[in-house]
């Protein structure tokens, strides 16, 4: 039997009706119930009731696993798993170890402490040595324990690249108390050039040279005067002014008469676009003239030097140089470092602009492909950014990139980049 709750309404004549305001909930009353069988029912229990949600509705996120399931499901970001590397990774503990870097995870609005080495290595990166050193002097002594051991790393370093002996030195024994651990050996310039286990040096000359930025010649002269056998890739040489020209063909004839191994590479546009400038007759660029017949001893036929020879003959009155026979090999020295080869790639100088297109075809056939940094002194965000570009398909690819030996300057760049993600950085054991 069913019970109404309401009584029906008395029927009333339709009229016009009147607006008036809706009552509030305590101002609304129920009739009262009359029964006592309701009553009874209303005593009753509710039987369990059950719901089940298929799918969440829109806008309702699931609920987070814990923090502790989370780790648990998740491999670490930043290691490496060396069973994972070739076998012959096992040699490189020997002498290198995982950099720091390899753990750092660049968060800039929490860790202040991050915020300091970035703007060391932003003004590194960009030339300002002045104030990075004077930063550096003020962090070693704001930050204490681990923490500030990055930045004693980073301050000598600097000094080391920088050349400054004695502040070395002094800070050495700062390092060794704060730290409470050996401080880095100092390392001559030929050191850090050839590195711990160099092959033949790369130097790169880029974009066009000119006599306001000298800097590009003077590290090419202090690798020249080294005994490792040096490869100069001109790839990336667009041109370079006639004082330039002077100067590098004067360096490259010095090299080829003391016996210096030297190899121009990419050097194929350049030595065409050299060419095509100078026009017989024309009593200018004498400069530039000298450094294309050098090239052409170097890289060009017996007949092609000589063509050019009479023309430059022509246009200066003077009598044609000789074309000399081959290059000479590097005579055997004593005290030349015995020196570890290997399939890696040496980089040297300074890294401006660097656009890293020559590692896809220099590692497709590896599958450990090993960059060393040991003779690079500085490298720019630019490059940097280039850089992990360029070693990202790598990793997809699964081959695991190792670079090797850069300064902790350069170690801390490739982390702000985010290189520590897809390669594997090491540094040189102290």
């Amino acid at each position: 039997m069913v019970f109404s709750f309401f009584k029906k309404p008395e029927a009333k004549m339709p009229g016009r009706s009147a607006a008036r305001p809706r009552p509030t909930l305590p101002d609304m009353k129920l009739p009262a119930v009359p029964t006592e069988a309701h009553d009874a029912k209303l005593d009753e229990p509710l039987p369990a009731l059950e719901f089940t949600l298929a799918d969440p509705p829109t806008g309702m996120a699931p609920k987070a696993p814990t923090r502790t399931a989370m780790a648990d499901k998740l491999p670490s970001r930043f290691e490496i798993d060396e069973a994972d590397l070739d076998p012959d990774m096992a040699e490189f503990d020997k002498e290198f170890t995982a950099s720091s870097v390899m753990a750092i995870n660049v968060e800039h609005d929490l860790d202040p402490l991050q915020a300091d080495v970035e703007q060391v290595c932003a003004l590194y990166a960009n030339g300002q040595d002045t104030a990075a050193r004077a930063t550096l002097e003020r962090l070693v002594l704001a930050y204490r324990g681990t923490d500030g051991f990055r930045f004693w790393c980073l301050l000598l370093d600097l000094l080391q690249l920088l050349g400054d002996r004695q502040a070395f030195d002094r800070y050495s024994l700062q390092f060794a108390e704060a730290c409470e651990t050996s401080p880095p050996a100092w390392r001559s310039e030929t050191e850090r050039a050839v590195g711990a286990a160099a092959g033949p040096a790369v130097f790169s000359l880029q974009g066009v040279l000119t006599a306001e930025d000298p800097a590009p010649l003077r590290e090419l002269m202090g690798l020249l005067q080294q005994n490792a056998t040096l490869d100069v890739d001109c790839s990336k040489l667009a041109g370079c002014d006639d004082a330039m020209a002077g100067r590098l063909a004067k360096l490259l004839i010095q090299a080829r008469h003391v016996g210096k191994v030297l190899n121009l590479t990419g050097h194929h546009a350049f030595l065409r676009r050299l060419n095509e400038r100078l026009h017989v007759g024309e009593a200018t660029h004498e400069p530039a003239w000298r450094l294309l017949l050098e090239m052409l001893q170097r890289h060009g036929t017996q007949a092609q030097f000589e063509e050019r020879a009479v023309d430059f003959a022509v246009s200066f009155e003077v009598s044609p140089p000789s074309w000399e026979s081959a290059m000479p090999a590097t005579p055997a020295r004593a005290n030349q470092p015995q020196r570890r080869r290997d399939d890696a790639y040496y980089l040297s100088g300074e890294l401006k602009q660097h656009a890293f297109t020559e590692l896809a075809e220099r590692f497709k056939d590896s599958d450990l492909p090993v960059i060393d940094f040991a003779a690079v002194t500085r490298m720019d965000f630019a490059s940097a950014s280039q850089l992990l570009h360029h070693i990202m398909p790598f990793k997809i690819d699964d081959k695991d990139v190792i670079i090797r030996s850069p300064n902790h300057l350069i170690a801390e760049l490739m982390a702000i980049v985010g290189i520590n993600k897809h390669a594997k950085i090491i540094v040189p054991k102290t």
